[in-house]
């Protein structure tokens, strides 16, 4: 939207006005629909006050007239797919909350640079010699010591595997996660550090943790080697994509997945406060280097970039750039789109992903209504 090469596009688009329908705004009643008339400029800002104030955007179409166009079966619409598969053979619950397997803490190391913000761990647990077994894209439970405010046992807290089926070692016995430590102040200023990410970023090697699980069938990658694969994440939403590109690229070379070449196109889209708190940045740099044609990786890093407004670059500015080969993408059959993240993230994309159908005579909520259908959107925020 903002290349120099579509100026006078985005100019046109500036001036146009769309509805956004939302609901659960905490100044407006409980129930029902809000809807806002939002000019292209400010659909950044309204996003972000909208995510302040608790709403959560339903759809998004452009204010007009004439009623919003249809979608068709034609080049331009998302295909009449059958229901997208079961995954009957993906394992899950192997282990449950009530008889969780006992792993053991491998190693925890941190993911950020000097001068980051926060805490974050990729921490590997010891997983031989039990039964678990996962596919990139699910989840497991890790149930933290203790009891809580309550006195009852401390509930497990779900975490999206940051690694392939394999392991970070290639041997089927480990299982990794990408870990924050939640930290907040409360009304009385007081900081508060939460249970079970505090748990997992002070482990030390040797340490037992309760792990329970798989879950998850969302966001599993497709099973074809030839698949585009879109991926926007913000913080720790990193995890399950990181996954996802050792099983495309790392995994490949080690010889891991004899029977799956990746062939597509990797595209990954990600937002990060700093610089220092890019996870994963030199593994990504280095799998963009080896394979250029495969993968392209886009960071929004909000403290420092600024946006075509001049003001900070989130992820929803980054993709509201590159809307146009984002659709172009979109409309091959082959690909599929991924969402991870804190929740809100996705009603920047769509107002992004708006702009760039509506040049198509598309209404953007109806084609991703079709592409969920489908199996081709998957969403997994929090």
């Amino acid at each position: 939207m903002y290349n120099s090469s579509t100026g006078a596009t985005s100019s046109l688009s500036a001036s146009r006005l769309y509805i956004y329908e939302v609901i659960g705004l905490s100044n407006a009643r409980r129930s029902g629909s809000t809807f806002m008339t939002v000019p292209y400029a400010r659909m950044s800002q309204e996003m972000q006050r909208i995510a302040r104030l608790g709403g959560r955007i339903l759809s998004i179409r452009p204010a007009s007239d004439a009623p919003a166009p249809t979608v068709l079966a034609s080049q331009n619409s998302a295909p009449a797919a059958p229901a997208a598969k079961k995954h009957a053979d993906v394992p899950v619950n192997i282990y449950r909350p009530n008889a969780p397997l006992t792993g053991k803490c491998v190693s925890n190391d941190t993911l950020l640079s000097e001068g980051a913000i926060g805490k974050v761990q990729h921490i590997k647990f010891d997983i031989g010699g039990s039964d678990l077994t996962y596919v990139e894209g699910q989840s497991i439970g890790i149930i933290p010591p203790g009891q809580d405010a309550k006195g009852k046992p401390n509930k497990l807290r779900l975490y999206s595997i940051a690694s392939t089926r394999h392991g970070d070692d290639v041997d089927d016995k480990s299982v990794s996660l990408c870990v924050r430590q939640l930290e907040y102040k409360n009304e009385q200023g007081e900081m508060i550090y939460g249970t079970c990410s505090t748990f997992l970023c002070d482990l030390k090697p040797g340490d037992e943790v309760q792990i329970s699980g798989p879950t998850g069938k969302e966001m599993l990658l497709p099973e074809e080697n030839d698949t585009n694969v879109i991926m926007f994440a913000t913080g720790t939403g990193i995890a399950p994509f990181r996954a996802y590109l050792w099983r495309m690229f790392k995994d490949n070379e080690r010889d891991a997945n004899p029977d799956y070449r990746f062939s597509g196109k990797a595209w990954l889209i990600f937002g990060v406060a700093t610089t220092p708190n890019i996870l994963y940045k030199q593994e990504l740099e280095e799998i963009k280097s080896k394979y250029p044609d495969n993968f392209q990786v886009d960071y929004a890093i909000s403290r420092e970039q600024k946006n075509a407004e001049g003001g900070k670059m989130y992820i929803q500015d980054r993709v509201a750039e590159h809307a146009d080969g984002l659709w172009a993408m979109i409309q091959n059959e082959k690909t599929h789109v991924y969402i991870c993240g804190l929740k809100g993230m996705e009603g920047g994309i769509d107002a992004a992903l708006t702009v760039a159908a509506e040049k198509s005579g598309v209404t953007w909520s109806e084609y991703r209504s079709q592409l969920k259908r489908a199996g081709r959107w998957h969403v997994e925020t929090y």
